[in-house]
C-alpha cells in the first residue's frame, strides 16, 4: 500500500554526508566517492573491489553541494566530519546553505573539521628539518606524487581527495551564521545534546580537529 502525504516533522531522520565506510543503520548515509558511483557499475564494480575496499551497502550516492535526495526540513540531525575542506569556499558555503535546509526547526547539525590554527601552530614550534613538508602534508593541500593508471587518472579527474579549503574555529562559525544557524558552539567528542551522533562520531577524528554545533531556529 503507498503512503501519501507524509509528514516528515513527525519522522525522526538523521544524515550523515560525507560517511565514507562509517554507516550505521540507524543514519541516513551519503557520500559523493567517485569510487562509490562506479562501483554500481557491474563491470567496473568487479574491478574497484579488487583495488579498494567496498562500501557498505547501505551507503547511498549523493553530493551535498548539488543538493541531497532528502526533503526540505526533513532531518533531526545531519553530521560530517572531514567533509567540508574537501571543497572550495563556494562550495562550502553551499553545502552550509543546503545542510541548513535540510533540518527541522531546532534540528543540529555537528560537523568536525581540520583546526588551521592548530596545525599553524605545530608547524611554529616544529624545529625538525622537514618541519615545511610534515606541516604540508598534515594540512592536505599539498600534492606529492600523481595517481598513475586508470583507476588512479579516474579518481584524480573526479574526486576530491584532497583538500581545497582549510579553517580555524571563528571562520567557520562565522559561515554557520551567515547561513541562519544560531546557537554555534565549540564541542568535543561525545559533547552533544543528542546522543544520536555517538553512532557515526569517531573520537580519532577530532586529532589537531575541532567539532562544532549548530542549530537551527
Amino acid at each position: 500500500m503507498r503512503i501519501k502525504n507524509i509528514r516528515y516533522n513527525d519522522i525522526t531522520m538523521n544524515v550523515h554526508y560525507g560517511c565514507g565506510h562509517t554507516a550505521p543503520p540507524s543514519w541516513i548515509n551519503f557520500d559523493a566517492s567517485p569510487t562509490l558511483m562506479l562501483e554500481k557499475i557491474p563491470f567496473l564494480g568487479k574491478i574497484i573491489q579488487k583495488n579498494a575496499k567496498r562500501f557498505p551497502k547501505n551507503i547511498k550516492y549523493g553530493d551535498i553541494v548539488k543538493g541531497l535526495p532528502i526533503p526540505q526540513e526533513s532531518c533531526d540531525a545531519i553530521y560530517c566530519a572531514h567533509v567540508l575542506e574537501h571543497l572550495s569556499y563556494q562550495d562550502c558555503l553551499k553545502a552550509v546553505k543546503n545542510t541548513f535546509s535540510y533540518l527541522k526547526v531546532n534540528g543540529i547539525f555537528r560537523l568536525v573539521v581540520p583546526d588551521l590554527q592548530c596545525l599553524a601552530s605545530w608547524y611554529l614550534k616544529n624545529t625538525n628539518k622537514s618541519a615545511a613538508n610534515d606541516f604540508i602534508m598534515s594540512t592536505g593541500l599539498g600534492l606529492k606524487e600523481r595517481k598513475k593508471g586508470i583507476f588512479g587518472a579516474i579518481v584524480s579527474a573526479f574526486g576530491n581527495s584532497r583538500h581545497q579549503w582549510m579553517y580555524d574555529e571563528q571562520s567557520l562559525s562565522t559561515i554557520l551564521l551567515d547561513a541562519g544557524f544560531r546557537n554555534v558552539r565549540n564541542v568535543g567528542f561525545g559533547e552533544t545534546e543528542n546522543k544520536a551522533f555517538m553512532d557515526v562520531e569517531d573520537i580519532n577524528r577530532f586529532e589537531r580537529s575541532f567539532g562544532l554545533e549548530a542549530k537551527k531556529p
